[in-house]
């Protein structure tokens, strides 16, 4: 009986593999792998950490002042107050020259920014609509229908409001809040310090902006 035990014992070792076998052949092939990974052209590598290279910044936008530029501009989107601005300068100035036309947007801007009217764009475009000629802007308040007829010229001037919410054009007006045409003299332009003027538009800004004006 002990030889049978012994010689069942021997052919069970010879048959069945060892644990430390099994581990051994495990630790291989993980070897194995890696090396095959290590292998890989020097290439790939490289397409592959061009993924976590950091990417360039945009390029400037060089605004040029014409309607050539702007017809090269992709079409403008935006938000409420872009559209509030896109009108305004439809209405105020698409008779304008392109420079005149972003000069009437820095005005709007600059009044945002003043702290003496309201705090966004439609805000201030609308201040005072309602009350017949004693709004802001006069196509606000002059009874009639804001209705865009010309297509084009709304499309221009709807870049332009882009471009001067996105602070692509530099300051042309030192700081003006207020403009009108040269065709009319309202009471405040003797007043405000004269900062421009540019088409038929001159601009003014509060004397409260330095304390030498």
């Amino acid at each position: 009986m002990l030889r049978y035990i012994m010689a069942v014992a021997t052919l069970a070792a010879t048959m069945l593999p060892s644990a430390s076998f099994a581990e051994r052949e495990a630790t291989e092939t993980a070897k194995n792998e890696l090396v095959a990974r290590n292998e890989l052209p020097g290439q790939s590598f490289r397409d592959y950490f061009k993924l976590f290279q950091p990417r360039k910044s945009a390029e400037p936008v060089v605004v040029t002042y014409s309607k050539d530029w702007l017809d090269q501009q992709p079409k403008a989107t935006g938000d409420e107050n872009w559209k509030c601005l896109s009108e305004a300068l439809y209405f105020e100035a698409r008779g304008e020259s392109v420079r005149g036309q972003f000069a009437v947007a820095e005005v709007i801007l600059n009044r945002v920014k003043s702290g003496r009217f309201p705090d966004s764009l439609c805000g201030v475009i609308r201040q005072g609509t309602g009350k017949k000629y004693q709004c802001q802007f006069t196509y606000t308040c002059d009874g009639r229908k804001e209705v865009i007829h010309e297509k084009k010229a709304y499309e221009r001037v709807s870049k332009v409001a882009r471009a001067s919410m996105d602070g692509a054009a530099k300051e042309l007006t030192e700081g003006a809040t207020h403009y009108h045409t040269t065709a009319v003299r309202p009471s405040w332009s003797r007043v405000y310090k004269q900062t421009a003027r540019i088409g038929v538009h001159i601009f003014y800004r509060h004397n409260y902006r330095t304390a030498s004006n």
